[in-house]
């Protein structure tokens, strides 16, 4: 018969043993959510790598979760800003990989690229858009700029308006699909995997294997080759966004 003090034993290694295998495997899954030639932007367990304002910014359930409510409402549009060590991380030609969800019935929000840090969790620049509704996720919106560059499904080249100094033209050159079928392969309130690819003046975001815009944006004035990442709470009605599976990779 095993002594009370082996049955103790036992059941420690096998609870070691089994937490190791947890772990391994664990590991093992992490790896296949960060491709070759990517790298993680998020550890899956708190906001390290990340700046923002906390009473909006937290991570539950392993994802970057932005949330607002009646009690604590977005005063203005607020982003969460990736950190390379103690300053912004900076990107220029890049191909972005997450997934996002909603959770709420009311939701906008987006990933800004190659942006402007404007202080206070301001950011302006680029916009790869969603949102709970039917017509804006996958659009490209300058936050804090030019407004709606390409609507969804749009092939598009932005210049200077020859008439108007200063200000810009955007020429629909073609279709990258019906708006109404990318919206169909959208899931409300469950995962979707949003890419964003900027390469020179040329940018493309894709949702769920869709393309949604191309861009070329050739507004010397006004385009921008470079600037910081980040993910947005809107200002408006209660709202809970998600965020996971944050990886990028460098293009030449």
């Amino acid at each position: 018969m095993k002594t009370s003090a082996n049955v103790v034993s036992g059941k420690l290694l096998w609870v070691i043993a089994l937490t190791a295998a947890l772990t391994l495997l664990n590991s093992s899954l992490m790896s296949q959510e960060v491709e070759p030639g990517f790298k993680s932007l998020f550890n899956g367990k708190d906001l390290g790598g990340w700046a923002g304002r906390t009473n909006h910014w937290s991570v539950e359930q392993g994802a970057i979760t932005g949330t607002t409510s009646i009690n604590n409402p977005a005063k203005g549009n607020n982003f969460l800003i990736a950190q390379d060590k103690d300053t912004n991380l900076m990107v220029e030609n890049f191909e972005l990989r997450l997934s996002y969800r909603f959770q709420s019935d009311w939701g906008n929000s987006g990933i800004q690229y190659r942006s402007n840090d404007k202080g206070h969790s301001v950011v302006h620049g680029y916009q790869a858009d969603m949102e709970v509704g039917k017509k804006y996720s996958g659009i490209l919106y300058e936050e804090g700029g030019r407004g709606i560059l390409a609507e969804r499904g749009q092939k598009v080249v932005i210049r200077d308006d020859a008439e108007k100094p200063g200000k810009h033209k955007i020429e629909v050159t073609g279709s990258v699909g019906v708006s109404s079928e990318i919206q169909s392969v959208i899931k409300d309130g469950d995962w979707n995997d949003y890419v964003v690819i900027a390469q020179g003046d040329h940018l493309q975001h894709f949702i769920n294997g869709k393309l949604t815009v191309d861009v070329t944006d050739e507004q010397e004035a006004k385009s921008a080759r470079g600037g910081i990442l980040a993910l947005q709470v809107h200002a408006g009605p209660p709202m809970r966004i998600q965020f996971k599976n944050i990886r990028i990779k460098t293009l030449k």
